[in-house]
């Protein structure tokens, strides 16, 4: 949260601007030669202005907040959540406002019919969890789902939800032996009695010794 924003996200604001739609990253890359230029700094992949008026404080939470705010999430991570609530990604932030319009607004950026969340958000700030203002945004790394509020996920999609965490964490068994409980396997070499081991072994050179005593008999 440097204040960067990738070309991509600039865009998509962009065009939901009425009669900006046009705008394509060439005429991005027009006003960074002009003599705007010094206004922002831009990188290979997003840019940033560099005069901005609003800074965000991660140091002191808000401490007046609505007791109801609003949240987009994809519609594929709808039932996950609406079970194990919210977190955000590393070094990102949940973002959060009382305008269901402007949220909606920016939860098409991700999906163009996002699914529409009520935040209990005082009522998560008296138990601890911190919300931090951004001019007319809220943000917080994680909600739990008691204070989630949205549409119902059929318990069908529910339960396969649990059975597919289950499915995932099943260790492949080992292969059992081929000799039944109460057995062990026999190995010859590690018999430490070397009678038993010669026994019914036969020597070398025993075919030689027998043909010299079949001879000396037919003398």
């Amino acid at each position: 949260m440097d204040g960067f924003v990738s070309y991509k996200e600039l865009l998509q604001a962009i065009h939901e601007e009425p009669g900006w739609h046009y705008v394509r990253q060439s005429n991005v890359n027009e006003v960074l030669l002009g003599k705007d230029r010094s206004l922002f700094q831009p990188e290979e992949k997003r840019i940033r202005v560099l005069d901005r008026q609003w800074q965000m404080d991660l140091a002191h939470p808000s401490d007046m907040l609505p007791k109801l705010l609003f949240t987009p999430i994809r519609r594929k991570a709808h039932p996950v959540v609406m079970e194990k609530g919210l977190k955000s990604a590393e070094g990102k932030h949940i973002v959060l406002s009382s305008d269901q319009d402007m949220i909606l607004r920016i939860g098409k950026r991700r999906d163009q019919s996002p699914v529409l969340l009520e935040i209990l958000a005082s009522s998560a700030q008296s138990k601890g969890i911190p919300f931090y203002t951004f001019r007319d945004l809220f943000l917080c790394t994680g909600i739990p789902a008691e204070y989630i509020a949205g549409p119902q996920v059929s318990k069908e999609v529910l339960e396969g939800l649990r059975a597919a965490a289950v499915a995932k964490k099943e260790v492949i068994k080992p292969k059992p032996a081929d000799f039944t409980p109460g057995t062990f396997p026999l190995d010859p070499s590690r018999d430490t009695d070397l009678k038993r081991r010669a026994k019914g072994k036969k020597r070398k050179g025993w075919k030689e010794e027998a043909r010299k005593v079949r001879k000396h008999k037919r003398r």
